[in-house]
């Protein structure tokens, strides 16, 4: 009863179940484990504005997933966790990587036959599944795969998008074949995604968190002469190019806006 009891209080938001692996997304319909006043006006607040706790839980039989580390909540059953280093060689990789692109340097493996749940948040997640379509995401939006994918560091082949491009010289590619889970920056409701054909995109921010590989990236500017640049009130551009997906979020930036606010939001405070 205790077990069903659980599985009352949450929603499947998210369900891929195939040979070997279940991925879910699970959101927690109510919390009511409350011990005091403040903790309850908390809640009462984040629900009011829609925010959800969520937690992803993976089933094995005889297979395995990779994880972020310290992404493990628990698990239960015959399953067994390792990190592939590889030799002296295969660990001096994975520092580079890890200096590189600011991951994690060792994705612990998880392998056999039971379940796993990894840590609870109020962030958001996004099932997808790579079929050979190599793609580039920020850092930080990678959360767990299947063993068929590949987690790689992915330089900037252009001066422009290392320098200006705002995730650095590096960013992490993920290639190959099967599930992966991505921690993505906004609700999915609030992410435009588009579909390139031999196209151009420019976007006037760093709100594009992920596109194929295929997708050429730059930083140009809005206009090709200075006076342009100030009289248009713009600045660079990130530019992509070719044909492939972009995924942006165009509501991220007023996120981080509101996050600088540590006092109740006014019509006088936020025109200021």
């Amino acid at each position: 009863m205790i077990e069903q009891n659980f599985y009352d209080n949450i929603n499947v938001l998210e369900c891929i179940e195939r040979d070997g692996i279940k991925i879910e997304i699970f959101q927690y319909k109510n919390l009511r484990g409350l011990r005091d006043a403040r903790l309850a006006e908390n809640l009462y607040n984040l629900e009011r504005v829609g925010m959800s706790l969520k937690q992803v839980k993976i089933t094995l039989q005889n297979s395995s997933i990779t994880t972020e580390p310290g992404a493990l909540y628990f698990h239960k059953g015959d399953i067994c966790a390792e990190c592939q280093i590889g030799g002296v060689g295969g660990l001096a990789k994975k520092l580079i990587k890890n200096s590189l692109t600011e991951e994690a340097a060792f994705t612990p493996t998880y392998s056999g036959t039971g379940e796993i749940f990894l840590e609870p948040s109020f962030g958001h997640f996004i099932l997808m599944e790579l079929d050979n379509d190599p793609i580039i995401v920020d850092k930080g939006i990678f959360y767990c795969c299947e063993s068929g994918v590949n987690v790689e560091v992915s330089s900037q082949k252009n001066l422009s998008a290392g320098l200006f491009g705002g995730e650095g010289w590096f960013q992490t590619k993920l290639s190959g074949k099967g599930l992966c889970v991505l921690a993505i920056p906004v609700p999915l409701s609030e992410i435009l995604k588009y579909e390139l054909n031999n196209e151009r995109l420019q976007v006037d921010g760093n709100f594009v968190f992920l596109r194929s590989s295929s997708i050429k990236f730059t930083v140009e500017r809005s206009a090709k002469k200075l006076v342009g640049n100030i009289t248009s009130g713009e600045g660079a551009l990130h530019t992509y190019e070719g044909t492939g997906k972009i995924w942006m979020a165009p509501t991220q930036p007023m996120y981080k806006t509101l996050g600088q606010y540590n006092h109740p939001l006014t019509v006088e405070n936020i025109s200021e």
